[in-house]
């Protein structure tokens, strides 16, 4: 953190502690104790304002797309614009009404803190819905269903990476998802398949099939902005020359691995009741052909498994190598 800030953050630790005068801070737990309070405050400001922009990204998609063509989403905020269409009942309004039931099942099933900053983020998105002039941008209606869902998918997913909701649908499906043998994806397509037929029987099949091709948009942005650009693989090698293929993926690949002590069940050479030493090691996804055939020079019968990882932090995983290790 920033010199300055850090000494603000020292001394105000200190003064907090000066209501217990007969507890004096180690120079080291003190030294604990301000980098607490620096994560908590760099991570509150970097999640408010993934918020903050993804409550832009997602007004914008309403107001210069799917409010002036009185186009539909799916979830909470597809609701909201049916009834708003229907009734002509003001949309902020509706965003804040509907999503108050979800704000109260984050607050049971997560924390008051995700509850708070989802509350915060709807009160912000119906303001912006409310006063932002933002003019319409096509009267094309492929173009307003694809990149209305694109903006709105992209403001939910900014608001979920900042600890948050703008749309109330996927608390729901967790909740009852937890409750009953339906998975998330089972709820939210049930309650989407609802809203779509019902927006096809009151308004037009039309305007259903683009509230569909609006939801495909954003659901798809929401996954690309959760998962992030790029795709991880979590690789974990069974072998007998398991520190062979360590060395190989530190030095001629350069990233890390992680060893942890397996005992071998029944394999190709028969039942094996004997303790190994399993690899794991996190790769991009464009790395593992190569991995692949570095693994086989060494054990061509290694037993590799590959896996999907969403999202990857620390380590060595999102540094480039951009030359060998040497040895």
């Amino acid at each position: 953190m920033i010199p300055f800030f850090h000494s603000i953050i020292a001394n105000a630790v200190q003064r907090a502690n000066k209501h217990k005068p007969f507890v004096k801070l180690r120079p080291e737990v003190l030294d604990k104790k301000v980098r607490r309070v620096e994560v908590e405050l760099s991570h509150g400001i970097r999640d408010y304002l993934s918020i903050l922009l993804g409550v832009g990204a997602a007004a914008f998609g309403l107001r210069g797309f799917l409010m002036p063509a009185e186009f539909l989403d799916g979830g909470v905020t597809g609701t909201s614009l049916l009834l708003a269409n229907l009734f002509d009942w003001p949309l902020p309004w509706l965003l804040v009404v509907l999503n108050l039931p979800f704000l109260y099942l984050a607050y049971v099933a997560f924390s008051p803190r995700f509850a708070f900053r989802s509350l915060v983020g709807i009160l912000l998105l119906a303001g912006a819905v409310a006063v932002l002039p933002i003019p319409m941008m096509t009267e094309d209606k492929i173009l307003i269903a694809a990149f209305g869902g694109l903006f709105l998918g992209l403001g939910i997913g900014l608001a979920i990476r900042g600890g948050a909701i703008i749309d109330g649908t996927e608390v729901l499906a967790i909740t009852i998802s937890r409750r009953s043998t339906l998975t998330v994806g089972n709820v939210i397509l049930i309650f989407n398949l609802v809203l779509f037929i019902i927006a096809a029987k009151v308004l037009s099949i039309e305007i259903a099939l683009y509230a569909i091709l609006t939801y495909y948009a954003a659901s798809k942005t929401v996954d690309f902005v959760i998962d992030g650009v790029e795709e991880y693989v979590g690789v974990t090698i069974v072998t007998d020359y398991h520190e062979q293929i360590k060395r190989m993926i530190i030095r001629e690949m350069g990233r890390g691995v992680t060893l942890f002590r397996g005992r071998k069940g029944y394999g190709k050479k028969g039942s094996r009741e004997e303790d190994t030493e399993i690899v794991y090691t996190v790769i991009t996804r464009l790395e593992t052909a190569r991995l692949q055939t570095e693994i086989d020079k060494i054990d061509p019968d290694a037993f590799v498994i590959m896996s999907a990882v969403k999202d990857a932090r620390g380590g060595m995983i999102k540094i480039k190598p951009v030359r060998k290790v040497g040895i």
